[in-house]
């Protein structure tokens, strides 16, 4: 009697001699049993094979790929993505029904013979040779286990599929060898739990727990008996016996397997009656993959997680590499996002703004001091469907946001005051702030070289409203965002010191570019940016003036439990203490008495800026307590709509402030967010208010501000137009204006075929 290993396989000397003896008749077996008749169907000619010594010695078995579940810092799950729906249970978890009704129906001999059953190989010839085609097949569940692996590693690769794939001598002898190895070193337990991880059963389902769980609902250790025979069924043609689309034939296949589970005595021919009799009964559970399933609005979170992983060196030195240990999956990523924050924010986006309206509304919140983003939504759910985009309005493109992000209008004067006082400019300085003005006729820049206005049709400004003017001092021109006074402060500093503090701040264009070296956009906020930069940058002056770069993932754990290196949030000095004491102090004025009143939270200090662009296309409210700062855009992405006399979430708005719709987008979104926290007080500087102008009741409720040229009610700029007034041009035909418009199309997009 041959001697038998414990599993019950052959010695490797006996398994390989068998081998041998099909070698030898590699032409006649292989060519036509295993494989197509090569008469019939003609073997491809580089397929021949190659020297049994020639393969490698070791198969490669890569670990296979599963869902990765992302938690959110609680650890609750946001989403769980994957390439392969595949979740690995060992055999003691998978029913008893299910592993007798696989191995019956695809080797019932698995037990009796090593990694060739030359009894099935040679019973598969006669039934071959007799019918004149390729009625049988002679391939073991190890050598199928084999071939399962090649196609494993291959990924989604299609070429690389084919290859694994291809009905060649040369891959059958691989296959071949490489059965022997897996006999010898696992071993038929284990080689059947293997099997039954990595098959596919159709509907997207790698594993039998995925398919247990997409058919019916329940582990895999749960399977009946007629479930089992059912699943077993499929693996051999998972489109032909798809108990989905044909039950009908899936039955047949089914009783099928409870037939050949009966012959072999591994049920009785009574319980296989029985089980014939039970009707298909499905539980599909479709499938939940990907962001799109996201908890809590969290999709746009969710995929920016994704794009870290995709992007940055940590997980990899190429990209190939990280989306292979991506796709790969089985991971565990804990993330930043806070449940209570993110539900505060998606609550507050519902109320304000609705889903079919035709501006969007994207909210960041991030944590001074730490970087960490603690929620990101917006009113255009992650989807591709009507009203909804796959766009993430808070990020910068490279990450899945819109090409250029959306002009930030005046609250970008928080960043040129922090350059002057950190330059040594008090806060009390005072400008005479006119009603309206041109620019500077010169402005030095960080090249030594200055910009220049054009003498002949010189850049001009105005103010909001025309009893706001000077002069001013800074404490009641950041209070009503005084454009006049900016850029008079603009030109008493130059635009390098303004460019140097944006720098260390990470404040960049949503296309990753510097900032211009332009008037209007390093005073006015006439480039695009990202909430997610400004919400960051904002959170240095909470955190008196350390910027900490955002982070959204905390750890992350591979299946076996081993940890995975995780990119961590870079902190440096942006500014002094005093410095960013001195701009809380200002902002904390912008919601007490100033443009943003209808944002300011009663329960804590906190401070903010209000933004409004040219032709109202952008409105913004960016502020922030000691322990959270936010960033609330609204706008068109496509910048096609001005917000002028538009029904917003219900609420018909004449005209849109950063204060008025955004500001209590921010007020809730942060209440709910801080509730239960405690935030410590800001310190407080003497900004001074001796010589300057009571604020005045009208301007003060006016609006943001903000970024208006000199076409008020003069001149309707054109949607997607230059939005230039008549003889208003720049030093060199660009637009100087603040809020400046980008051609349709341009910024963003809605991916979601949702009206302008």
């Amino acid at each position: 009697m041959a001697k038998k290993r414990s599993g019950g396989g052959l010695t490797g000397t006996q398994q390989a001699a068998k081998f041998l003896g099909v070698s030898v008749l590699a032409g006649a077996v292989l060519a036509g049993i295993a494989l197509p008749a090569a008469g019939a169907l003609g073997l491809a000619a580089k397929g021949t094979v190659e020297g049994f010594d020639e393969i490698p010695a070791n198969l490669k078995t890569p670990p296979l790929s599963q869902r990765t579940t992302i938690l959110d810092n609680k650890g609750g799950t946001i989403a769980q993505v994957y390439s392969r729906d595949r979740t690995v249970v060992p055999l003691a978890d998978i029913s008893p029904y299910m592993q007798k009704a696989i191995v019956a129906i695809e080797d019932g001999r698995f037990y009796e013979h090593g990694a060739i059953d030359l009894k099935g190989v040679l019973r598969a010839m006669n039934k071959n040779a007799t019918s004149g085609g390729v009625a049988q097949g002679a391939s073991t569940l190890t050598q199928q286990y084999v071939k399962n692996v090649f196609v494993e590693e291959a990924g989604d690769d299609p070429d690389k599929v084919a290859e694994a794939t291809q009905q060649t001598i040369g891959r059958k002898v691989k296959e071949l060898k490489y059965a022997i190895q897996v006999e010898e070193e696992l071993g038929k337990k284990k080689i059947l739990e293997n099997y039954l991880n990595i098959t596919f059963f159709g509907q997207q389902a790698y594993g039998i727990e995925a398919a247990a769980k997409r058919y019916f609902s329940k582990s895999a250790k749960d399977l009946t008996l007629d479930e089992s025979a059912m699943l077993a069924g499929i693996v051999q043609s998972p489109s032909r016996y798809d108990p989905v689309n044909d039950a009908q034939e899936a039955k047949k296949r089914r009783n099928t397997v409870l037939q050949r589970m009966a012959d072999m005595k591994d049920i009785s021919q009574a319980e296989a009656d029985k089980a014939k009799e039970v009707p298909i009964k499905l539980s599909v559970s479709k499938p939940k993959n990907g962001c799109i399933t996201a908890v809590d609005g969290a999709g746009f979170f969710c995929d920016y997680v994704r794009e870290v992983f995709l992007s940055d060196p940590v997980f990899g030195k190429t990209k190939e590499e990280r989306a292979k240990l991506w796709n790969q999956g089985g991971l565990t990523v804990q993330t930043t996002l806070d449940p209570q924050s993110q539900k505060a924010t998606q609550a507050s986006i519902k109320e304000h703004v609705y889903q079919k309206d035709s501006v969007a509304t994207a909210v960041t919140l991030v944590q001074p001091g730490s970087g960490k983003i603690l929620a990101m939504g917006q009113s255009k759910p992650y989807g591709f469907g009507d009203n909804e985009t796959q766009i993430n309005f808070s990020v910068n493109r490279q990450m899945g946001g819109s090409n250029f992000g959306f002009p930030v209008g005046s609250t970008f004067k928080p960043f040129l005051a922090a350059a002057a006082i950190e330059g040594g400019k008090p806060p009390t300085q005072q400008y005479p702030s006119p009603y309206e003005m041109d620019y500077p006729a010169s402005v030095q820049t960080c090249s030594g070289k200055p910009w220049v206005n054009d003498t002949k049709n010189p850049a001009h400004l105005e103010n909001e409203n025309e009893n706001e003017s000077g002069p001013y001092a800074l404490k009641d021109a950041m209070a009503k965002s005084v454009n006049t006074y900016f850029v008079q402060m603009l030109g008493d500093i130059g635009m390098c010191p303004v460019s140097q503090m944006t720098d260390k701040l990470n404040v960049r264009q949503g296309n990753g570019d510097k900032l211009p070296m332009l008037p209007s956009a390093l005073t006015l906020g006439s480039t695009g940016i990202s909430p997610l930069t400004m919400a960051s940058a904002y959170a240095a002056f909470a955190n008196r003036g350390t910027y900490c770069s955002p982070i959204a993932i905390e750890s992350i754990k591979k299946p076996d439990g081993s940890a995975v290196p995780v990119p961590k949030s870079s902190c440096s000095q942006a500014m002094s203490g005093t410095t960013a004491d001195s701009i809380n102090t200002l902002l904390r004025g912008v919601i007490d008495s100033g443009t943003g009143t209808e944002a300011g939270l009663k329960d804590r200090d906190n401070a903010g800026k209000t933004g409004t662009t040219d032709a109202r296309k952008n409105a913004w409210f960016v502020g922030y307590t000691s322990n959270l700062s936010a960033a609330v855009w609204v706008g068109s992405p496509s910048q096609r709509v001005e917000m002028n006399n538009i029904t917003i979430g219900g609420q018909f708005q004449e005209q849109v402030y950063g204060g008025q719709v955004p500001g209590p987008i921010w007020r809730d979104a942060m209440t709910g967010a801080l509730q239960g926290q405690d935030s410590a007080p800001f310190v407080r500087v003497d900004i001074g208010d001796g010589g300057q102008k009571a604020a005045d009741p009208v301007a003060g409720t006016a609006g943001t501000n903000n970024d208006k040229s000199k076409n008020k009610g003069k001149h309707k700029p054109k949607p997607g137009g230059d939005n230039k007034p008549p003889n208003r041009g720049g030093p060199s035909g660009g637009s100087p204006f603040p809020g400046i418009s980008f051609p349709p199309g341009v910024i963003g997009g809605d991916g979601g075929g949702w009206p302008q």
